[in-house]
């Protein structure tokens, strides 16, 4: 009898697809088996790319003479710790009777090429095999099913395939070619000056690009010169109110464009303040005049849904957890049914989904947390115009819609973790707020004259919370209300007399940019090194990034791993090491290209276009090869050990020096997993 095999990326998948099923099946070793239907799974990656000695034992010893590493075929391997499963697995793929294969690796990028690796190392005869891929949202029976029923023809992601075959190749060998370029050229430098025994340089297509940014902000902050200002406040008395209205250097000030101002709001020195107030306090009488009162309602939206990156940024601000707790903690709910799948980029839901959206709202009538809002939603029908708002949009979804509750597996709530709880009830709120309206803020003006000088003065107050009375818990983002003052200003008219209770000077200064932390680092990858707090902004110029919603949290956690950068877990705050800072140097004198985010950013976006199927892989190779080659040859024919030594100098003093004799040359991973081997 003709069977139908399903193969899923990990055990648990495999059997929330066994229970959809609903067919009677028996446990084997590696897999369940019924009369009709085989379930099996991998275990994460099965196999994986190949040593370069694997190609030719020369290349087991480190040598320059051996570098570019640029091999025509590739070859790999099955990756020892999970050779039964492989076998396994193998054997089900090529067994005569299986004669349709369903993939249901998770629906991705790298969900792809997982499965691509096993079926060609596994050698099977596609030319016998139906073979189906499964692309689902959630781990639910529903859409398990709906996934199955529409599963489409495996080779209509032949594209998004070459695109994760070429990701790894890239990784591989930009990670093999200068990691061991840079530690044959430059580690002996390192090592010399930090006495240790040996330095291996570590260098990936993503994390040294993220190693610069963080090594750079660092260097804007220490370079930072804080520029002290005045600001000349007057205290104008309106009723039982005091409104403070700050001096500015506008047209038809006599300091309009001065240099003795720091921007047009603070004097550079405090004795032209001094000056300032006390010409002004010999007008009389000491009142201020109205000159303009604009009164204006402002609303504000409820924010777009969560995508990983957005929901790491949160997670980060609001529990000081770091993106790969995070992502594991979504993962975690979503194998257990609670959300949708969580490596996804789009912050927007389908069409499709927003017809079904009362299942994910019924369910979430049973939380306790927001079963009120759910039910409110319901019961007045707010959901109703869904698919008509900005929260949808099926031209903004690639692979994925956003991260959503599903409304299900709800009984695995009362066992979470106390953070697992936390960050289901986050993206629970977020969800429930879309369907509220604006909150809405009274905002008032005021410009007022002593003399020809204008003080400028306004209150913004919250009159309707909107959304906010979902989101409010846990945004910390409520507004202050002063209704007394909110008042005085409201009765305030064009050429009112407000008498002056005195001015007072206060003293400020610049502020040096912000370190990242761990959540503002995946936007800024996210949005190609731009550090863009505007959601709004955010959303308009966003692209492909630096690195992947799936791996971004990995790259940080290598950089972390390996002693580059340091993660404050109270703060989530990043800062380099002083390797890390020695390390930076000699990339931005050997390859500096590597450190550059809008190139890093490019290549993630010829692989989107390789999954569009705009360009070939075979147009995509030939320029990763050139680039490889070009920059290999550049770095063998220069030599910058003695600049780089005036380098380490410059950044030594900011470390307490190491103990010597430590190495810092432990056996590291390349960006693309492989091993790197120190030099024999």
């Amino acid at each position: 009898m003709a069977k139908s095999l399903f193969i899923a990326e990990k055990p648990s998948v495999a059997q929330e697809f066994a229970k959809a099923l609903k067919v009677n099946m028996t446990r084997q070793d590696g897999y369940l088996e019924g009369e009709d239907t085989v379930v099996t799974w991998c275990v994460g990656h099965l196999v994986t790319m190949s040593y370069p000695e694997v190609y030719d034992e020369k290349y087991k010893k480190w040598s320059l003479a051996t570098l570019p590493f640029l091999p025509e075929n590739f070859l790999y391997e099955v990756i020892p710790q999970v050779k039964k499963q492989f076998k396994i697995v193998s054997s089900l793929l090529n067994r005569k009777d299986v004669t349709t294969i369903y993939v249901c690796t998770d629906s991705g990028r790298e969900g792809e090429y997982i499965y691509r690796l096993v079926e060609q190392q596994a050698k099977v005869n596609i030319s016998e095999k139906t073979r189906k891929r499964v692309w689902i949202d959630s781990q639910t029976e529903e859409e398990i099913l709906r996934g199955i029923r529409e599963a489409k023809d495996l080779s209509e992601y032949n594209a998004l395939s070459d695109a994760a075959y070429l990701r790894a190749k890239e990784d591989y060998l930009m990670g093999i070619n200068f990691s061991r370029l840079l530690t044959l050229k430059y580690g002996n430098a390192i090592s010399d000056y930090l006495q240790t025994k040996y330095t291996v340089i570590s260098v990936g297509r993503v994390m040294t690009c993220v190693l610069g940014m963080v090594v750079r902000r660092e260097r804007e902050i220490r370079a930072f010169v804080k520029t002290p200002f005045y600001r000349v406040i007057a205290k104008m008395q309106a009723g039982e109110s005091v409104i403070e209205g700050e001096f500015r250097a506008v047209e038809g000030s006599e300091y309009y464009l001065s240099p003795k101002l720091y921007r047009e709001n603070g004097f550079r020195e405090k004795k032209d303040a001094e000056a300032f107030v006390s010409k002004l306090s010999q007008i009389q009488p000491q009142e201020a005049v109205v000159e303009a009162v604009e009164r204006k309602t402002e609303k504000k939206n409820p924010p777009l849904l969560f995508n990983l990156a957005e929901l790491q940024n949160e997670c980060s601000k609001l529990f000081k957890i770091s993106p790969d707790e995070t992502l594991r903690t979504v993962q975690e709910l979503y194998e257990k049914k609670l959300v949708t799948y969580p490596r996804t980029d789009a912050r927007v839901l389908s069409t499709a989904v927003a017809k079904e959206i009362t299942r994910n709202l019924r369910g979430l009538c049973a939380v306790p947390s927001v079963s009120g809002f759910a039910q409110q939603v319901l019961d007045e029908g707010k959901y109703r115009n869904l698919a008509k708002t900005r929260y949808v949009n099926d031209k903004q979804i690639t692979d994925h819609y956003a991260i959503v509750p599903t409304g299900q597996g709800i009984g695995s709530l009362k066992s979470l973790p106390e953070r697992s709880a936390k960050v289901y009830e986050l993206i629970s709120r977020r969800f429930l707020s879309i369907f509220y309206p604006p909150a809405v803020y009274r905002k008032i003006s005021l410009t007022a004259l002593i003399g020809k000088e204008r003080f400028f003065a306004s209150v913004r107050v919250l009159e309707d919370e909107g959304y906010l009375a979902v989101t409010r818990e846990r945004s910390g983002n409520e507004d202050k209300n002063d209704p007394e003052l909110l008042k005085a200003m409201s009765s305030l008219r064009k050429g009112a007399h407000l008498p002056l209770n005195g001015m007072e000077i206060r003293e400020g200064e610049t502020a040096p940019p912000k370190r990242y932390n761990s959540g503002s680092m995946i936007l800024a990858m996210e949005n190609a090194g731009q550090l863009i707090e505007d959601e709004e902004l955010r959303e308009q110029i966003k692209g492909s990034g630096i690195g992947t919603s799936a791996t971004r949290a990995d790259i940080l956690k290598k950089l972390i791993s390996i002693n580059y950068i340091s993660l404050n877990k109270k703060t989530q705050v990043l800062t380099p090491t002083q390797l890390g800072e020695m390390i930076f140097d000699v990339v931005n004198a050997s390859i500096r290209s590597l450190l550059n985010p809008e190139l890093t950013a490019s290549w993630e976006k010829g692989l989107t276009y390789v999954a569009e199927g705009s360009i070939t892989p075979e147009e995509y190779m030939t320029k990763l090869n050139g680039f490889v080659k070009t920059r290999t040859e550049a770095v063998l024919g220069n030599n910058q050990s003695y600049a780089l030594r005036g380098c380490f100098e410059q950044v030594s003093h900011y470390y307490k020096k190491a103990p010597a004799g430590r190495s810092t040359g432990r056996r590291t991973r390349t960006a693309s997993g492989t091993a790197s081997r120190r030099k024999s």
